[in-house]
């Protein structure tokens, strides 16, 4: 796709789990899936990392839907708690109903969807994968806590690539213990000097790269 391409942007007020929840939804004009973020710890729809890439998922023709989790509220005080931030359980039911919003969705033109999960958000990404089977077709985590997803992991179907710093030890060992439980295609990518924000020069230009390419390579339009 030319990267001058037009891209359809609208922002969506999207029905979940009984809140309603802000999101951003971009389609390349030749959108052949979605990908949908599920940001992690403290974070939102305004992530520069998610952001970044997005950009590069919309470069493969890929459309995104980044959305906030948390609704207002809820993020204030997570600020001084930090609890809902790992209620897997919360976060999975959102991203549950934000998948099938986008799959009843007119604009979304049924594409297959894609979860991209980071930090704490890959565990809910994991989970909604195990339990709609049928609507994801794949799953990448950033640097995400696959582990807190349990017993789901056994059910996941959706082919999953762990992307994980080379400098976060403990995450790394967090994703090894998750694929073993894992039944469905995976791969681990450790990215060699990264931390656990991918912060260093070229290390999150790299996570870009090995989630389009997961993405282009499984979800098919």
């Amino acid at each position: 796709m030319s990267q001058r391409q037009s891209i359809q942007q609208a922002e969506r007020t999207i029905p979940a789990a009984n809140v309603r929840l802000e999101g951003t939804l971009s389609l390349p004009g030749d959108a052949r899936a979605v990908v949908v973020f599920a940001h992690g710890s403290g974070s939102s729809r305004y992530s520069p990392r998610n952001r970044f890439v997005a950009d590069s998922l919309h470069e493969a023709s890929l459309g995104t839907l980044l959305f906030d989790l948390l609704t207002p509220a809820e993020q204030q005080a997570d600020e001084l708690t930090g609890r809902l931030r790992f209620d897997t359980r919360l976060l999975s039911q959102r991203l549950m109903g934000v998948v099938d919003w986008l799959s009843g969705l007119e604009d979304g033109r049924g594409l297959p969807i894609g979860l991209f999960g980071a930090s704490t958000g890959a565990a809910a990404a994991l989970v909604v994968a195990a339990q709609r089977a049928q609507l994801v077709q794949a799953v990448v985590s950033r640097g995400g806590r696959a582990d807190l997803a349990g017993e789901s992991l056994r059910a996941v179907k959706a082919p999953t690539l762990l992307i994980v710093g080379g400098r976060d030890t403990a995450v790394i060992a967090l994703n090894r213990q998750a694929s073993r439980r894992l039944s469905a295609p995976h791969r681990l990518e450790i990215v060699p000097g990264a931390s656990h924000l991918f912060k260093e020069p070229g290390r999150l230009a790299e996570v870009a790269r090995l989630a389009r390419d997961w993405f282009g390579d499984c979800l098919s339009g």
